[in-house]
């Protein structure tokens, strides 16, 4: 199968394009036909040695996928062959075929295209997390979003409008701003023209 390979620590002009055996599935494990598999800002990092973990040289990069089950393991029965998941792995994604736990491989919603579903994991996962879990965000509070155009910033505006939650949309143009505006956003700051602190202070009245 081809695989997108990383030899060697550095910027994505070090990736290389080569043909490695296909796989296998453990006894936990799903394999995947990949249909699509989204970039995040942790597979730039990867990459370059920088993230928090170091795959062994050499690995394929790319986390979040959308795909169709080849294979399943021996203890795997909430899955079939056949069937559209999306998944996440820590890295294996950019890859005609991956495998993945699992346990982190779920049915695909019959509504998502392949891509708009390898897209979902990590940036609605990391807005959740943060304003579900770590932020308690409750109806009727007051959301302001920094560098809200961005993937996990579209996420969080979109999460918090559905929790009930003012949401202010933070970003640099305001071309990025109008993109906020239609995932929910009520006000916005344009940070490259305004204050940042005294706009959201006039917004949330002091």
């Amino acid at each position: 199968m081809k695989a997108i390979r990383c030899k060697s620590f550095g910027p994505p002009s070090n990736l290389v394009l080569e043909e490695i055996p296909s796989l296998s599935a453990g006894p936990k494990e799903v394999v995947v036909t990949v249909k699509a598999c989204s970039l995040n800002f942790p597979d730039t990092l990867i990459i370059q040695g920088l993230y928090q973990f170091k795959p062994e040289l050499p690995f394929t990069p790319g986390s979040d996928i959308a795909g169709v089950v080849k294979e399943v393991g021996s203890d795997v029965t909430h899955l079939k062959v056949g069937q559209a998941v999306v998944g996440f792995a820590p890295y294996g994604g950019l890859a005609e075929e991956v495998a993945l736990p699992a346990k982190v491989c779920f049915p695909k919603p019959h509504q998502m295209d392949f891509p708009t579903a390898a897209s979902f994991l990590m940036v609605y996962g990391t807005s959740y997390h943060g304003l579900k879990d770590r932020a308690h965000l409750q109806k009727g509070e007051t959301l302001l979003v920094l560098g809200a155009s961005g993937g996990v910033g579209l996420a969080a505006v979109t999460l918090g409008k559905l929790m009930g939650a003012k949401v202010i949309a933070a970003a640099s143009t305001n071309e990025k701003l109008t993109l906020c505006k239609a995932h929910g956003a009520d006000e916005t700051i344009n940070y490259t023209k305004e204050d940042l602190k005294q706009r959201a202070k006039e917004l949330t009245q002091g």
